[in-house]
């Protein structure tokens, strides 16, 4: 008997399983394909802030960018390669947006130094940026398996919940709570509150003669060039679904798309494609994760009703690797300490929108 299965091993369920092992609890780990596949493993990784003026994701995003620095700085700090982050506006809207960012952030920000700035386009070096003085990219793959290093690990894909007498099977594993953090694939709770929408990713692993000692946010992300080696992803596509759509996704186009948007903002030379990383992301609608207990609809009346002993984590979007650490923690407290989750990530804001809607519609 375990004390909790968490089902799928992206970031949000590496993340978790780490924090309730840290806890002491015995933890089963699921995964239809690997530990850090899928949207997870395609991730850029880069650890960035929200540049935005205002709003819940952007003081969220404060709290968990600095959060995460630390937390793989110093609990894996052969998985991230830090450096400077240097953000570039794509049109007028996003410049306004850095420029209101700048004056109201509490974030360690600076001005690019002009061998930087020298390595731009001559477009790139005329738009309005924001340089933050900490920054970095994760080993993706290699965080998540270092996380989840001494957790029974299930590879297999779960297709139902079954519970009873106070605990949950999956298959012949039992255990007495459920996390659920499997992205944006068929749900094991239908619930119609909760409309996850998938985002497809691709990154790409290129050699280049082309240096840099920072990395950029500009029309794609591009990673700090060490040893010749640099990272640019990922393309964010709402429309290719791998579950929905007939055709398999196009490496080449994607791989087209990636480099044409990088070069805008410097000149690669010399470029040799090395790996491709491909996979389904997980958005909610207000662009805020989902992380805590899941409200049964159907038993939910006059009062809200939660199905016993199981939560979510899901729903970060571009964001898992910076998001996770923070939210997993908030996740690991509420089910180890019994602390409450706050609202404005919870499942239940996005019952009770659903509710106010059908309620509309009966007048």
């Amino acid at each position: 008997m375990y004390d909790v299965a968490v089902i799928g091993a992206g970031v949000n369920g590496c993340a978790v399983s780490y924090y309730l092992k840290q806890n002491g609890k015995q933890v089963a780990l699921f995964d239809r394909e690997a530990i850090g596949a899928g949207g997870s493993g395609a991730a850029g990784a880069f650890i960035s802030p929200k540049f935005s003026k205002s709003g819940e994701l952007k003081e969220l995003m404060e709290k968990a960018y600095p959060f995460a620095l630390e937390f793989y700085s110093k609990n894996f700090p052969a998985c991230i390669k830090n450096a400077p982050l240097l953000h570039i506006a794509k049109d007028e809207d996003e410049a306004k947006k850095l420029i209101a960012f700048k004056e109201n952030t509490t974030l360690d920000i600076g001005t690019p130094p002009l061998q930087v700035i020298q390595i731009l386009t001559a477009s790139a070096q005329e738009c309005e940026n924001v340089y933050v003085l900490k920054g970095g990219v994760v080993d993706a793959k290699g965080v998540c398996n270092q996380m989840t290093e001494g957790i029974d690990f299930f590879n297999f894909e779960v297709s139902s919940l079954t519970c009873k007498d106070g605990y949950y099977e999956i298959g012949d594993i039992k255990a007495k709570e459920v996390i659920l953090a499997y992205g944006a694939y068929e749900p094991l709770v239908d619930e119609p509150y909760i409309n996850l929408r998938g985002i497809w990713g691709h990154r790409i692993d290129i050699g280049t003669s082309t240096r840099t000692e920072v990395t950029m946010h500009h029309h794609v992300s591009i990673s700090k060039c060490e040893e010749g080696l640099m990272a640019i992803g990922a393309t964010h596509d709402v429309h290719y679904h791998p579950q929905k759509n007939k055709e398999p996704y196009d490496i080449e186009k994607g791989r087209k798309e990636l480099l044409e948007k990088a070069n805008l903002t410097i000149e690669l030379k010399d470029v040799e494609i090395l790996a491709d990383y491909t996979g389904l992301r997980c958005g909610s609608n207000d662009y805020m994760p989902l992380v805590g207990k899941i409200v049964e609809s159907k038993n939910s009346d006059k009062e809200i009703s939660y199905y016993p002993n199981l939560t979510m984590i899901n729903g970060v979007g571009g964001y898992g690797f910076v998001m996770a650490p923070y939210i997993a923690k908030k996740l690991c407290e509420h089910i180890v300490e019994g602390k409450e989750i706050d609202e404005s990530i919870a499942p239940v804001r996005f019952y009770k929108r659903y509710m106010k809607r059908q309620q509309g519609k009966k007048r």
